[in-house]
């Protein structure tokens, strides 16, 4: 949740999720011929998700973590090429006339066809980074950059650091941040570079409270080796080696489940307004998805008295399974358009239980009082997409259009997705 700002107020209202990422430690370090990254990602959303993508003819295989919006937060591929976002709210992309956006993920597009900082520079020099974010980049070879759209600094020393602030002003001194003081003496003072040492420096700049370090992860650039820990528990790693796992297939995880149960991790979860959504995807994944949303569907149809909590929580679990359907056939690529970029409208038709149930959700849902007129077409213009995926065109444009009917009764992003969907469609 911290490359798209511009779009979150908008979807928060639509999807009633929280906040964005307000931090983050991303480091790097190259050192007798020992290449490591490491980064803490700081949140006010758990339930965070890591998901591995195999190689095909047209991409490097890769491991990709993120929050369950599932943009991609933080990623390695195959020939450890890894980057990692911070969030830069003092950063707007506006402000510097950039003429040539990639139309869809652009990170996600080097994170497949690249290698090296150096072939990733390619594609930086052809594209612009519009987003008011910045990121790192470090290759197996031990170079690295951060960059952002203002700015680009490649590494100098043998290690780089990327908090919150924009890395043009490190070598001047003017900001302030005590973890990118942290993370830097002991780079700095460091003999060799190893997994204990990143970890240490991820311990000493982690966050705890309401914006906390939801997960760590150290990754050996040159083994394609990951080690991942929970919720600021540097006691307990889980480890694997990246090509090993790739073997196995495409997999989607949630990260709490590759660890044993934390009281402090489930306490913190308990109050966050997306824990019933997620109890409920628990009970899909391990109960069946046409059991589950079969009986959710009755408990829809059979409440006499309006049910708001369940409903929004019912909610939240159709627009799951559309984001967890659309990674898996996008071979781990964020949902372009939920965030409304051009990739997005070229939609590509394909059949998947998880569509044909979240359909069905949302067609019971957008017949409740529950939501009022904006809600309401918010689930229409989702179920739109859903069934245009689904090859049910004419349905599709249908909502689309009853969505434009009355633009004062729409969410801006949902009138801007509708109508770029209609043009799609042949319907405009």
């Amino acid at each position: 949740m911290k490359k798209i700002c511009k779009l979150l107020f908008l979807i928060m209202m639509a999807t009633a999720t929280s906040n964005i990422a307000c931090a983050c430690t991303v480091i790097s370090c190259a050192k007798h011929g020992e290449v490591f990254a490491a980064s803490n990602e700081d949140d006010y959303t758990p339930f965070m998700r890591m998901w591995l993508n195999p190689p095909t003819k047209a991409r490097y295989g890769s491991v990709c973590f993120g929050a369950p919006d599932l943009q991609i937060a933080a990623a390695m591929n195959e020939y450890g090429l890894f980057y990692d976002y911070t969030a830069q709210y003092g950063i707007d992309p506006k402000k510097y006339n950039l003429k040539n956006p990639y139309p869809g993920d652009l990170m996600f597009e080097i994170l497949g066809k690249c290698k090296t900082v150096k072939e990733a520079m390619a594609y930086l020099d052809k594209y612009d980074y519009v987003f008011p974010s910045q990121v790192m980049l470090a290759d197996a070879t031990g170079n690295s950059i951060i960059f952002n759209s203002s700015t680009k600094v490649l590494r100098r020393d043998s290690y780089q650091v990327s908090t919150n602030f924009n890395i043009a002003d490190a070598s001047t001194k003017n900001y302030s941040c005590r973890r990118f003081d942290i993370a830097e003496l002991a780079l700095k003072k460091a003999d060799k570079v190893d997994e204990p040492l990143m970890r240490a420096i991820l311990e000493n700049t982690h966050q705890e409270g309401n914006l906390s370090t939801q997960y760590s992860a150290v990754y050996d650039l040159k083994r394609g080796n990951v080690t991942v820990y929970l919720f600021h528990n540097f006691n307990t790693p889980y480890r694997f080696n990246l090509k090993e796992e790739l073997k196995k297939g495409y997999r989607m995880q949630k990260i709490d489940q590759l660890f044993s149960p934390s009281f402090a991790y489930e306490s913190y979860t308990l109050s966050h307004q997306l824990y019933r959504k997620e109890l409920m995807m628990d009970e899909i994944r391990n109960k069946g998805l046409l059991k589950s949303t079969e009986k959710y569907l009755e408990r829809m149809a059979q409440t006499t008295k309006r049910d708001s909590a369940f409903k929004f929580a019912l909610l939240e679990v159709a627009l799951q399974l559309v984001k967890d359907s659309h990674n898996q056939h996008a071979g781990g690529n964020s949902w372009a358009y939920w965030f409304a970029l051009d990739d997005g409208y070229h939609i590509t038709t394909y059949q998947d239980p998880k569509l044909v149930q979240a359909a069905k959700l949302f067609t019971a849902l957008a017949r409740q009082e529950d939501f009022d007129v904006k809600y309401l077409n918010f689930i229409r213009e989702i179920n739109a997409y859903v069934l245009t995926v689904l090859n049910k065109k004419e349905q599709a444009g249908i909502l689309y259009s009853q969505v434009l009917a009355n633009p004062a009764d729409a969410y801006p992003i949902s009138l801007t997705r509708a109508e770029a969907m209609l043009k799609s469609l042949g319907k405009n």
